[in-house]
């Protein structure tokens, strides 16, 4: 059977897709992640992530147009599938579900009328 959970580190992947829209591609993914995270992260770990989360259908992928940027070479462009929001959004729920359940954290919720 496949699994079909997300990792923490495919979770951001697949949200930064989802940021990303229509440039959502593997380098500028690399580049977000790093921005947003302050973490450094390898070409090779973004494409393994995206090729095993279009491998569970969460994501899907088309060749973009060539570009004069790139030497005319395309770029492999992603996109979530419905599926892929689906999965997303189990994860935020049940993240929330146990932030809001722990007692220490419990109260900031209260304040924030339960949002995050």
């Amino acid at each position: 059977m496949k699994e079909t959970r997300l990792g923490d580190f495919e979770e951001v992947v697949l949200l930064l897709v989802g940021i990303l829209g229509e440039q959502a591609y593997a380098f500028n993914i690399a580049e977000e992640f790093e921005a947003q995270t302050e973490r450094s992260i390898s070409i090779g770990a973004v494409h393994s992530t995206l090729s095993r989360l279009e491998d569970k259908g969460f994501l899907t992928s088309e060749m973009g147009a060539s570009t004069a940027e790139r030497g005319g070479r395309r770029k492999r462009i992603y996109t979530i599938t419905a599926y892929g929001r689906r999965a997303l959004e189990l994860s935020r729920d049940l993240k929330v579900s146990l932030w809001k359940q722990y007692p220490a954290f419990a109260p900031d919720f209260l304040n924030f009328g339960g949002q995050i």
